[in-house]
């Protein structure tokens, strides 16, 4: 009898179909002489693949047989051939161990308190899957139930509704195929979860593109698979996913501090230059004046706060749901309160100043520059102590890492130098005086009691309802009104029509602003 070659019997060990019948295709087990196979041999080498792959083991049989040559096919011909699998003799069975690296776990450990659930989806059989799930962390014992961890083709059989039901409380998923991986991330989306996926392989590209985070390797992974995700994790660790959660949320956390920011300094400035003007028709801040706010404000506040690196607090928050608004309740509750603060004593002095500040002596030109002058000089401090408040919205050590931003302290220390050269160098280009070191003071002493404010601020509790279904709940009359472009013409010109003589014709004012605000309230109820 003659052999095959050794090329053609690796191919045969290695399909996938001849590992799953190897320990009851082989009709016995080679030591010096060759054995049969009995049940009871079969038994125990099933036994003894189950106890390997409770241990995390990956078992692989090598068998062989005899061929005659006259019953294989030439090398043309061997394309669409196949090794035989039956009559196989048993060598030997090899238990393949690919341990977790040492950072995974304490990985898996980060995303579940950052209320990341971490699933696993696999092609090994469910005891091996089982096995390296809890060496990994993914499950615990009292996890360790029927429904978190099932088969491939028990989830495939689950019609749409099944699968939405099921796929919340899956951890593991054994002997699965790619598209037994896109069914799962399609039912976790539809029940409203944000679903991030790992994947190397061709097969795993409709996956990659279904979630809303694709994140392939970078090093096994193939350039379908890379073209498919929206991240390449290039050192194939799973650790880098948790780098990419905490920088995730850096970026988002940044925005709503910038947010937060520049809507203060744009309803403080907005409610102080109306009030005065329709009041006075002076405004106490000129373009010149509200040019350097908006360089504040737009430039140098977002250097500011939207480089802040990512904090080890970030990862003991839950994650922000799809449908949560960007600008939350404790943001609208520390803006109401800086706002307020900053409108009530900016125009304090507006009203009030010249009496205040013992300037009734002075000339009234002089005296009105002076205190238009410490209201700019008050205004922009304040938005200096508000750049520092609006670095942690949510807790009261707003010092918390400001040493280690280096670009921070540098921003706030270039407007506080630039603040002050346009006070006391600038007065012909931005119609200011200079101040004296009392008034100076006195922009300091005002603009400080932003931190104790917002410290304070912080106690009041906001509810977790969004604004916008308060104001519908709290609103008395909520009728069916249709959308319509009138409200832009109100909005817009019809106003500036309406104003004569600085006065407003009070009763058409009330009837249309009943009229608006219904249709803006059906506009945010929609």
């Amino acid at each position: 009898m003659e052999h095959m070659e050794d090329v053609a019997l690796t191919k045969m060990v290695h399909s996938p179909r001849l590992r799953r019948m190897m320990t009851s295709g082989c009709s016995g087990g080679r030591h010096d002489s060759a054995l049969e196979l009995s049940d009871h041999g079969a038994n125990q080498l099933k036994k003894l693949i189950e106890d390997m792959a409770e241990q995390s083991l990956r078992c692989i049989a090598f068998a062989y047989r005899n061929l005659d040559m006259k019953d294989v096919p030439s090398e043309e011909q061997r394309i669409n051939w196949q090794l035989p699998d039956n009559e196989l003799t048993l060598i030997g069975i090899i238990g393949m161990k690919d341990p977790c690296r040492p950072e995974v776990r304490d990985a898996v450990e980060l995303c579940k308190k950052a209320g990341v659930k971490v699933r696993m989806v696999t092609g090994d059989n469910l005891k091996t899957a089982k096995a390296i799930a809890l060496e990994c962390g993914i499950l615990d014992d009292s996890e360790a139930s029927a429904q978190a961890i099932i088969e491939g083709r028990v989830f495939r059989a689950y019609d749409d509704t099944e699968r939405e039901n099921v796929a919340d409380k899956i951890s593991v998923m054994a002997r699965s195929s790619p598209n037994d991986k896109l069914l799962l991330v399609k039912a976790l989306k539809k029940i409203g979860h944000v679903v991030a996926v790992t994947g190397d392989g061709t097969n795993d590209a409709p996956a990659l593109h279904e979630a809303d985070i694709g994140l392939s390797m970078g090093i096994q992974g193939t350039e379908v698979a890379k073209e498919s995700s929206d991240i390449i994790i290039l050192d194939d660790n799973f650790s880098s996913v948790v780098k990419v959660v905490r920088w995730g949320r850096s970026v988002y956390a940044n925005i709503q501090k910038f947010i937060q920011f520049q809507l203060t300094v744009n309803v403080a400035a907005l409610v102080i230059n109306v009030v005065a003007a329709v009041s006075s028709g002076n405004v106490p801040l000129n373009a010149v004046q509200l040019l350097w706010v908006n360089l504040i404000m737009d430039t140098l506040g977002a250097l500011a706060l939207a480089t802040e690196p990512p904090t080890d607090q970030l990862m003991r928050r839950p994650p922000v749901g799809r449908r949560e608004p960007l600008v939350t309740n404790i943001m609208w509750r520390n803006l109401f309160i800086q706002a307020v603060f900053q409108v009530a004593v900016l125009l304090t002095l507006n009203f009030r100043g010249r009496d205040l500040l013992h300037l009734t002596h002075d000339t009234l030109g002089h005296s009105s520059k002076v205190k238009n002058t410490l209201i700019f000089n008050t205004f922009v401090l304040c938005q200096v102590f508000n750049e520092v408040n609006s670095r942690k919205p949510e807790e009261l050590n707003i010092f918390s890492g400001v040493s280690r931003n280096h670009l921070f302290l540098a921003v706030v220390s270039i407007t506080v130098v630039m603040q002050v050269i346009i006070i006391e160098f600038l007065g012909k280009f931005t119609s200011t005086v200079r101040l004296n070191w009392k008034l100076w003071l006195v922009s300091v002493v005002i603009a400080f009691l932003s931190w104790p404010l917002a410290f304070v601020g912080k106690f009041i509790p906001v509810p977790r309802t969004e604004l916008k279904d308060l104001i519908v709940r709290c609103w008395p009359k909520r009728k069916d009104l249709t959308f319509s472009s009138s409200l832009f013409f109100w909005l817009g010109i019809g106003t500036v029509a309406r104003v004569q003589h600085n006065r407003l014709r009070m009763t058409e004012w009330k009837y249309q602003c009943e009229a608006v605000l219904e249709q803006l309230l059906e506009i945010i109820r929609c």
